[in-house]
């Protein structure tokens, strides 16, 4: 399967959350019909036919555009649909943007999963990033795109104001519930030009710590995974547009998050087995691990091997990349 990406940026929100620094722009609306096609153009000679492919909208909120410029969008995928050159469509929006009517169209044109930008389930936090919207309105989006026959995903975020430790859980746990085909986490950034920002120069904001971003990440993507929910990214894509000097003004951007947040998962699963091998006296061990692992179990820089060394000096461990699980093996 293959993703052939449409960026329509900014395009459609008339709202400007506390972290974004995507201005309204005259005549952005119009553009992303344009930019829509010529990317189409480009992917079709890169992208090989097959209806495993997959076209997806991203970076604006698709149901907050004008319905008819949905619609000349979505007429874009149906060629390429009818050609088999695409499966299936997906895009992303916000929750207070989706109706009957905007629902009825996505149906017409057959897109098969909606994205919702969800960011916290905690009606304080969403408030405090000046979302527009209450956690209802996502409960109420959710429940009419199952009933309209769609596959949904969850878009999540951590580090955010007045967002602690609990609320993290209860939002991570709230989101489970619904139940979405999948989800994405996100951790907050804090971007140039954007009411964040300012807060962070004044002192009156403080973004997470890397190693703080990880573990919360970890925490959402463990509650996630264990109610049966696919997390299909965790950590914001490191883009161009992104990485541009002096965009990031602070906050825990790292490159290869989502690797370090299923290390950090990893090293959790096995440290509660090396420790009772410790309790048996046992002094040698080996952690297996399917083959490709390595880094993941490793750790950024062997952070994880540097854990388990301090924390269990009397333990000689080894790595190997066998079996079709992960599992610690005792020694003679």
């Amino acid at each position: 399967m293959s993703i052939l990406p449409i960026f329509i940026p900014h395009a459609g929100c008339l709202h400007q959350c506390v972290f974004c620094n995507q201005k309204t722009i005259s005549g952005q609306k119009t553009a992303a019909l344009q930019g829509a096609k010529e990317q189409i153009a480009r992917w079709r000679d890169r992208l090989r036919p097959s209806t495993a492919n997959e076209a997806a909208f991203y970076g604006g909120s698709f149901t907050a555009l004008p319905l008819t410029l949905q619609e000349k969008l979505l007429q874009l995928t149906d060629e390429l649909l009818a050609e088999g050159f695409i499966g299936s469509v997906r895009l992303s929006t916000r929750p207070d943007y989706i109706d009957a009517e905007r629902l009825d169209l996505l149906r017409k044109h057959k897109v098969a999963l909606v994205e919702l930008g969800v960011q916290s389930l905690d009606d304080a936090v969403l408030a405090a990033a000046e979302r527009g919207h209450d956690a209802q309105a996502v409960y109420a989006a959710h429940a009419l795109l199952r009933q309209y026959g769609f596959k949904t995903g969850l878009q999540l975020m951590v580090g955010m104001p007045l967002q602690n430790f609990a609320s993290l859980v209860d939002t991570a746990f709230q989101a489970a519930a619904l139940k979405p085909d999948v989800a994405r986490i996100y951790p907050l950034l804090v971007l140039k030009d954007t009411p964040l920002a300012t807060a962070y120069k004044e002192g009156r904001f403080a973004p997470l710590a890397l190693e703080e971003a990880v573990e919360q990440c970890a925490m959402v993507y463990r509650i996630l995974a264990e109610a049966g929910i696919k997390v299909i990214r965790t950590g914001l894509q490191a883009d161009e547009e992104l990485c541009a000097e002096g965009n990031i003004v602070a906050g825990p951007f790292h490159p290869a998050l989502g690797e370090m947040v299923k290390s950090c998962l990893l090293r959790e699963e096995v440290t509660p087995a090396l420790a009772e091998l410790v309790e048996q006296g046992v002094a040698q061990a080996s952690i297996c691990y399917p083959a490709g692992w390595e880094s993941q179990v490793r750790g950024q820089k062997n952070a994880n091997l540097h854990y388990w060394q301090q924390l269990f000096p009397v333990l000689k461990l080894s790595l190997r990349s066998q079996g079709e699980r992960l599992e610690v093996i005792p020694e003679e």
